[in-house]
Formats: C-alpha cells, structure tokens, sequence
C-alpha cells in the first residue's frame, strides 16, 4: 500500500481554491476511481492519465487506484488537474520520488501521448501559490512566461509527462533547463495605437475626452453620422495614463482567466480598449456561465469600454452596466456561490440624436417628434446619470475637414493628462482614490470645496437644469478634474461652468 498527496488548484471565477490532489493505491480488484465533487471533464481525467503513463514507457501494476480531489465542496472543473493526478499516482507507485514535490504546486493537461498542453488561470494560480508559501511551480512550458510574471516563485516550465519524471528523479532536464525569468513591463513593448493628431477640428470633443482621460470619467458623445465619434473614441487609449504595474497585473488576470493571454507578451502594459456591438447579450457583457467568467466589462478593467450606436443596445442591456459603472465591480450569484468581477474603468458611448441622425437640424431631419422620443427613451435617466460628460459633437464643415492646419498630438494631449493625475495622485495617495471619478459622494465636501460664487452657481444649475444629486455630485467631479488640468488647488467659478456645460445637452434632447 501507498499513499501521495500533490498540490494543484482551481478557479473558482478569478479567485483560486487549492486542491489536494490524493492518490492510494492498495491491493484489491484492479481498477482506477476518481472521486472529489468533479465535472465530467475531470472524471474523464483518469482514462487520460492511464494513457499518458502506459505511452510514457511506465506499466501500471493491476492495482486498486484511488484518487481524491480535496475539499470534496468545491467543485472542480477543467483538464488542468491531467498532470497532478498523474504525478501523484506515479508517486504513490515508487516511480517517481517524493521529496522533490514538497511546496511545489502542479497543473496541466495531458495529451494520450503524454504531452502537456496549455491551460488557462496560471497568473492567479501561480500568484496564490507564491501567497501560500510554494517554491515552485511545474507548469505546461506554453504558460512559462505567464507564469514567470510571478516573482520570487520558480517556474519549471514542461513539455511531456517524461520531462516531469526526469526532473523530479535528476533534479534537471535531459534536454536541458526549462525555466522562466520574471519578465517585466519594460520586455513587453505596447502596441502602436491611433493619434489624435489623424482628427482634424473637434476641438470641444478633444477637450471634453481630455477632460474625461484626465479624472477617469464616463463620456457620452451625441452627433450625426460621420461627424467623427467612433474615430475619436478609438484614439482615447492614446492619451491615457500607462497602467501601473499592480494595474498591469490584475487585468492580465482577467484575460488569463479567459486564457486570451499572449505567450510572448504576457504582461499588458498597455490599458484595454474593448468595443462592444450592439447586439451582445447580458452574460457576454456582465460575464456568465454555469461557472461565470469575466465578460466584456471586466475585459475593459482599467481601460476603456465603448458603446457604439448606445441608442441600439437593448434597454435591459444598458440597465445592467448600472450596478457596475458605480461600484467598480460586477456581481454575479449562482446556487454555489458568489462570484465578483473587477470593473473599474471608463465608459465612452456614442449614439445618433435621432432614427436619421440629423436632429437636431429640422432642415435635414426627416424623423416626426413622437419617433424622436421614442429613440431618446431607450436611454433612461439612471443610466444618464452615470455619465459624467455629454458632448455634442456636430456635423463636419468641408474648410474644416479640408484645413491644412497641425493637429495636436496624442503625445501632447497626454503630456497634460498625466500631470492631472499626478496631481490627483499625490491629493489621494492616502486614500487609495486612483482618480477624481473615484470620489466618494461623502468625501465631495474635502476634495471638492466650492466658494460662494461657486456655490450659487451651483445652486442655480440644480433648479433650471433639474439636476439629480448623483447628477451634482458628478460635475463637481468633472470641475475638480478641469481644475487639476489648470493645476488650480480650488475650483473656480469657470471650471463650474465648463463642467455644468457638460450637462446641459441633458435638457437639450431629453427635456429633463
């Protein structure tokens, strides 16, 4: 009789559960049973691994195998435990030694020739076998360098079940070493990205995206076809801030997750850009499944989410980004559990002003009242209220598109913005706030003090506009963050004016 314990892990959304992978094997009728609150493809496990091991060149004795997969309530799911069962039982045999395995956590899913391939999940699982105190990890060699983003945790990446074996009885590779160094934001360049210098004239639509990049707020743009929305959305990525490297992590473990991570650039330096089409469903936008994984709003954590044609998505589609757009996370229950998604980023949206696009120009527009209302309705208040800057953005004049004059630059544009966020930095590094948007409403009074000017201004705003209290709160945000750009320590009575300005295309085009 023999018995062998191996470490693994599974996710459980983006949290990672470790996993006890057990292995007995006693004298009795011959057979190979798998227990432990497993899915079909886990069960499936064990006629994978007999296979693996006989084409390794290893004969399994006729011998009563047990294997368990502890703790028997959670639930285990996925082809990465291939690997861990395999070695534990060849453990439990004698084949392989046992001392080797201490605080080394194993995953990977074997092939019937005993090959490993790649899984999805390493960075989170390796970052929760760094917090437990593991050494190493022995992982597929496809997810070396995703694994190797972990510092201070051997990655002992592998191509075979024949390469475990050997490493575990030499202490190294026949066909030499196979293991990862940490690879740092600075190897992963970021991708070339469009420049706002391409966009000839918007100047208000610039300044109000500078303005929105500068304190992280949520912009809607309201305009005609062809009058440049899309093209100025797709350029906002450009003057944004770079991520930091903790920001840098935590959205490589979303896309880790979904196993959308790049082999040979891992780390995302860059902050992600993700345009959704009008037609995504609830679940694809929120996240979902039996067992959720991360949809289209933590894909776009600490980066951008667009919304083209906002007036197409379906109402109870927009209504669910509410929860998320101010909580800077995504809640989803199942009868098993809780599962919670980041979702702090930035909402760009664009829509038509009406069915033809021409509104509010009667000359050109073709479209009765009635059809208006009924077009403008599909956007409800709650969800307006969550936007911090409205711009309209007018149809383009010829001189206009056809002027010879030098555009300002993505480069210069972000010169500014990131000298706002450091301002905002250095105001919050106390409170772990990353940005103005950031704010909590009961912090408003400290960060956001307005004089007597400011404040009668204010209060005229609120009665003519019909503003909401979330409504105020935000433009004391947005005036916060046009004071920063100015480098002003108080927020005067033409910031307010500039960031009330960004509210009154509310009462423009829905009356309220």
């Amino acid at each position: 009789m023999a018995y062998h314990t191996v470490l693994s892990a599974c996710l459980q959304g983006l949290r990672v559960e470790q996993v006890y992978v057990e292995a007995d094997v006693s004298g009795g009728l011959p057979m190979f049973h798998m227990v432990g609150y497993l899915s079909s493809e886990v069960r499936e496990a064990s006629e994978r691994v007999r296979t693996a091991i006989r084409n390794t060149g290893i004969q399994i004795p006729p011998k009563k195998i047990m294997v368990n997969l502890a703790p028997a309530t959670v639930r285990k799911r996925g082809a990465s435990f291939d690997l861990p069962i395999a070695i534990a039982v060849l453990a439990a045999l004698g084949a392989v030694p046992t001392e080797p395995l201490n605080q080394v956590l194993i995953v990977g899913e074997l092939s019937l020739a005993g090959e490993v391939r790649k899984v999805p999940g390493i960075l989170p699982i390796a970052v929760m076998a760094k917090k437990t105190g593991c050494r190493a990890c022995i992982l597929p060699e496809a997810n070396m360098t995703e694994g190797g983003l972990v510092e201070g945790l051997e990655i002992i990446g592998v191509r075979s079940l024949k390469e475990v074996c050997d490493y575990l009885r030499r202490g190294e590779f026949v066909s030499g070493r196979r293991k990862a160094a940490r690879k740092s934001s600075e190897d992963c360049p970021a991708a070339a990205q469009p420049d706002f210098g391409d966009i000839k004239g918007r100047k208000e639509a610039k300044r109000a995206a500078e303005v929105a990049c500068a304190g992280g707020h949520n912009l809607l743009m309201i305009g005609p076809p062809g009058s440049g929305k899309t093209m100025l959305a797709r350029r906002i990525p450009s003057i944004l801030p770079p991520p930091t490297e903790q920001e840098s992590m935590e959205i490589t473990t979303v896309y880790s997750v979904l196993g959308l991570v790049d082999e040979n650039q891992p780390l995302m330096k860059g902050r992600p850009f993700r345009e959704v089409h009008h037609t995504v469903t609830k679940a694809a936008l929120m996240g979902g499944g039996i067992v959720p994984v991360p949809g289209e709003i933590s894909m776009a954590h600490h980066g951008v989410l667009f919304l083209d044609e906002l007036t197409e998505f379906r109402k109870e589609v927009l209504e669910v980004l509410r929860q998320p757009l101010e909580e800077h996370k995504v809640r989803i229950s199942r009868n098993h559990g809780t599962y919670t998604f980041p979702a702090d980023l930035m909402l760009v949206a664009a829509m038509n002003p009406c069915p033809c696009g021409n509104y509010p120009d009667l000359n050109r527009c073709s479209c009765t009242q009635a059809q208006i209302d009924h077009y403008l309705s599909r956007v409800s208040q709650p969800f307006l209220d969550r936007i911090d800057i409205c711009m309209e953005v007018p149809r383009m004049e010829y001189t206009e598109l056809r002027s010879g004059k030098t555009e300002e630059s993505s480069a210069e544009i972000r010169k500014r913005v990131l000298k706002a966020r450091e301002i905002q930095r250095r105001r919050y590094e106390q409170s772990g706030i990353l940005a103005n948007a950031a704010v909590e409403a009961r912090e408003l009074e400290r960060y956001c003090p307005l004089g007597e000017p400011e404040e009668m201004l204010m209060r005229q705003a609120f009665t003519s506009l019909s503003l909401t209290a979330r409504t105020v709160h935000k433009i004391l945000r947005v005036a916060r963050t046009i004071a920063d750009l100015e480098e002003s320590g108080a927020i005067q009575t033409h910031h307010l004016k500039e960031a009330i300005g960004y509210r009154t295309i509310d009462k423009k085009y829905w009356g309220r």
